[in-house]
């Protein structure tokens, strides 16, 4: 009888903290309306242009300059940001292991000795001091105790609550896993600018030191003019400004040519050293043809959105996990070993056999305050998830809709510039023949110059945004870590 209602006082009590874990709060739900109203094509997309997409092209076929190959590579390898972001995989591969541990027993190996004396007259030592070890040996006084033997501790995933943990940690290290693909993907754009943007300077340098010499002749002729008195002084002079504003101009391109060469060592992490390249080329380098695809594809191929949607599973799975805290959990602990008052004691079996086994089911019934607030914070991280995924959507759709436009009029810029390169050329002709004959003054030559080389400059400037932008919307697609 008085068994029977033990049991029942058991049961009431586990059924009363099952009954506590059913009232955990439900986690907020949000409709992903970014994701689902994501438009079919992008802006004034040609349908043929919807069976292929240029981000899913690896970067060394999608990259054919080998100086250009050959400095990726070496960033890929040397790159301090991409290493420490491989540390950040290391660090979620062990929160793996670790949340995967944790659902196996956890076993130790246990040695300990003591001593302990009861005082004569408490029911302790009244009972040691009547005690009789083997007959004629009473009860050492005071009482050693030597023990060693193995402990494990197992808490029961009942509620699968440490599994949830465990999905979340693999989600994270997926997250990590993009991320690393993101910094690649990030990493060769940048390599890619920087290296077209150094052979625009190089360029740059090369035209500004032709107009150099061009200047040079023409103050020259102007001297020999001044002495025929076909010319003044006024025009000597201004032959002259005109030389040294180029001279100083020079010496502004080298010292930026140096800095962007620091650049991409420091990108290839490495010290500064020259940058194998070839200028000679670079004004007739035609652009790659991008194709984008459709918008879905960005989903699968763009890192930041893999990582950022492999945040938000994070997340989901992390409420879950809080959630479960309300639940009541199961530990089971057990020891088995051998204890003894007395070293030699140890090896006399199965006196010395010690071992227990418990089982114990414990949930919050009173004070639940850390756990709703823990379950609160990782409700409001999921929702952040959420805005950080949309976020991230709206953001590459954006990118490449506004990097497609920029493509065509950049082509159309470029064209229209070197036209204006090519007739402005011929012009400084016309104008250098015609101060020669004394028919023109030396402002006509000097205007035709400065615009002459500025256009040239300009072009140079429209080539490097022309090739920049391709890399631009090929990463935007997804592309460079592959």
């Amino acid at each position: 009888m008085e068994n029977l209602k033990t049991k029942r006082i058991i049961t009431a009590i586990a059924l009363s903290l099952v009954l506590a874990g059913c009232k955990a709060p439900m986690a907020t739900v949000i409709k992903d309306e970014v994701k689902e109203n994501l438009p079919q094509n992008f802006n004034q997309q040609e349908q043929q242009e919807a069976d292929t997409n240029s981000g899913t092209t690896p970067w060394r076929q999608f990259f054919t300059d080998p100086d250009l190959v050959n400095l990726i590579e070496t960033a890929l390898k040397n790159n301090q940001e991409l290493l420490i972001t491989l540390q950040e995989i290391e660090i979620a591969k062990s929160g793996v292991l670790y949340k995967n541990g944790k659902l196996n027993p956890a076993v130790a190996a246990k040695l300990g000795a003591g001593v302990s004396k009861a005082g004569r007259y408490t029911s302790e030592g009244a009972g040691d001091a009547t005690t009789e070890i083997e007959p004629g040996k009473e009860m050492p006084d005071p009482l050693g105790n030597f023990e060693g033997g193995l402990v494990a501790d197992w808490e029961i995933d009942i509620w699968k609550k440490l599994r949830t943990e465990k999905e979340s940690a693999i989600a994270h290290y997926l997250s990590t896993v993009e991320g690393k693909n993101f910094v690649l993907s990030n990493l060769v754009e940048e390599v890619a600018h920087n290296y077209y943007e150094l052979l625009a300077l190089d360029n740059q340098l090369d035209i500004i030191q032709q107009y150099i010499r061009l200047q040079e002749r023409a103050l020259e002729i102007s001297r020999i003019q001044k002495q025929a008195a076909a010319a003044t002084e006024l025009a000597v002079k201004k032959f002259e400004a005109e030389l040294a504003k180029s001279k100083a101009s020079e010496y502004t391109l080298r010292q930026q040519i140096t800095e962007k060469e620091n650049q991409i060592n420091a990108l290839l992490g490495r010290y500064p050293q020259p940058v194998v390249r070839r200028k000679e080329s670079f004004m007739s380098t035609v652009p790659q043809v991008v194709y984008t695809g459709i918008p879905s594809q960005l989903l699968a191929n763009r890192p930041d959105i893999k990582q950022a949607e492999f945040e938000l599973k994070t997340a989901k799975l992390d409420v879950e996990a809080a959630r479960k805290e309300f639940y009541p959990s199961l530990e089971i602990s057990a020891v088995l070993g051998l204890e003894a008052f007395k070293p030699s004691y140890l090896v006399k079996m199965p006196e010395s056999v010690a071992y227990s086994l418990a089982g114990e089911l414990a949930g919050p019934l009173i004070n639940k305050s850390a756990i709703k607030a823990n379950f609160q914070t990782a409700d409001a991280r999921q929702i952040q998830a959420l805005y950080e995924y949309d976020k991230t959507i709206l953001n590459a759709y954006l990118d490449v809709a506004n990097l497609m436009s920029k493509v065509k009029n950049i082509d159309q810029y470029y064209q229209l510039k070197s036209q204006e390169s090519q007739a402005l050329e011929q012009s400084i002709d016309i104008a250098n023949q015609l101060f020669r004959n004394s028919r023109a003054d030396y402002l006509e030559v000097l205007l035709n110059q400065r615009d002459a080389l500025d256009a040239k400059m300009e072009l140079i400037e429209a080539k490097e945004k022309q090739l920049s932008t391709v890399v631009d919307i090929y990463k935007s697609l997804g592309g460079g870590w592959k």
